[in-house]
């Protein structure tokens, strides 16, 4: 499968599809709940990114997107009752790759790209192709 090509990690028992593949949404709006629009920062203005961040790839920009979204920085990944938690994975020369939602059973959720979403275990995905988990943020239920 792509998947265990492209995320070594990944092993068919320590995750599973949870969605039929899509182009209309990215992680990056997953993350924060929403599946009908392509959240990036592109030069281009073709996807959605807030008007009050500045369009660039930097960590600092996404962090900005999701505080705008009721995010704020956390201690870890654990699951902590009452609230929702986010990761957001980086490259080596720090350019955000991917974002990740956890579920309340711990677990986290991530939609790959327009292929499908899955569920898996947080570090799974770490690798050459998301890079690795950088910051963890967090927001109270709703």
């Amino acid at each position: 499968m792509w998947l265990q090509s492209d995320l070594p990690n990944l092993h068919s028992a320590n995750y599973r599809i949870t969605s039929k593949a899509s182009p209309n949404y990215n992680c990056i709006a997953w993350a924060a709940g929403e599946e009908s629009r392509w959240w990036w920062p592109d030069q281009q203005n073709l996807a959605y990114w807030p008007i009050d961040v500045p369009r660039e790839e930097t960590l600092e920009a996404f962090l900005q997107v999701y505080e705008i979204q009721g995010f704020e920085i956390c201690e870890n990944e654990e699951l902590e009752p009452g609230y929702e938690k986010i990761a957001l994975f980086v490259l080596a020369n720090n350019v955000p790759t991917h974002a990740a939602r956890q579920l309340q059973n711990g677990k986290w959720t991530s939609k790959l790209g327009p292929q499908e979403d899955i569920e898996h275990i947080l570090r799974d995905l770490e690798g050459p192709t998301y890079g690795s988990v950088v910051a963890i943020l967090r927001r109270p239920l709703t």
